[in-house]
């Protein structure tokens, strides 16, 4: 059972990781469109969920998320976070940046405390305006599933360029400003073996991260159905195994079984 989010508000949810959180969803109602085309994405894959509705506007975003905002203020609950996920890479949007400083501004004036998070793939944060705008908010949260170009090919599938190299490069521009998130997994795909909990990821991973010096580091694994039924979980003792490794390299983590 594949997940489709309303547009361009919904929620809130319950997030494993950020609390009560309010979705903002940059994309089409009625289907998926993302720069990757990740075999465990609770959306399903991008051909089974084409969009033929457009973008919500900058204008519908700011007016449907002050409704809601202004709802919750009378009616609860509090949001921890104001978070852009959905159906896709919200940073694709050709209004990102001043959906942000909206966003923002509404933050301020409705529940000041609450954070602003967006979760990314890294794919448009080589543009100048997208990278500022994520300078701005509370939790920058960017994917880094492995360092593995053929591996990254077989697992978040990306449907245009896609250069580890660069993706790096970008990530340290953050300064230390950013979280990086990351999916570990098991099982296969199409006759692959996906398990990247082996030394043979984690370590060239870790260096990446190293490299990138982010605030914090995200390691989770599926949590929801995949349109791909062969991959598993990785397991507690996987993942608790990494998240000491990320310890002893002196940076901040969190993990989501």
């Amino acid at each position: 059972m594949t997940v489709i989010y309303p547009s361009p508000i919904f929620g809130p949810i319950h997030s494993r990781r950020l609390g009560v959180s309010l979705g903002i969803n940059l994309l089409p109602a009625d289907g998926k469109c993302c720069t990757f085309d990740c075999i465990y994405c609770e959306c399903g894959f991008n051909a089974d969920h084409r969009p033929k509705q457009h973008l919500p506007t900058r204008e519908e975003v700011r007016t449907a998320l002050e409704a809601r905002l202004q709802d919750m203020k009378q009616h609860g609950p509090t949001p921890d976070v104001l978070t852009f996920a959905g159906n896709g890479e919200p940073t694709s949007h050709p209004h990102f940046p001043e959906i942000i400083d909206d966003t923002l501004a509404l933050r301020d004036r409705y529940f000041p405390n609450a954070k602003v998070s967006v979760l990314s793939n890294s794919t448009f944060i080589h543009r100048p305006k997208v990278f500022e705008a994520l300078n701005k908010i509370d939790n920058n949260i960017l994917k880094l599933d492995t360092v593995d170009e053929d591996y990254i090919r077989d697992l978040d599938r990306p449907t245009g360029h896609y250069s580890i190299r660069e993706i790096i490069e970008n990530l340290k521009a953050f300064k230390g400003n950013c979280i990086i998130q990351t999916m570990f997994l098991k099982g296969g795909y199409e006759g692959r073996d996906m398990d990247n909990t082996t030394d043979q990821f984690v370590l060239p991973w870790l260096e990446a991260v190293k490299e990138i010096a982010p605030r914090q580091v995200m390691i989770y694994t599926i949590d929801r159905e995949t349109p791909d039924h062969d991959l598993l979980k990785a397991t507690h003792e996987e993942l608790d195994r990494i998240a000491a490794l990320v310890r002893e390299a002196g940076l901040e983590v969190s993990v989501s079984y």
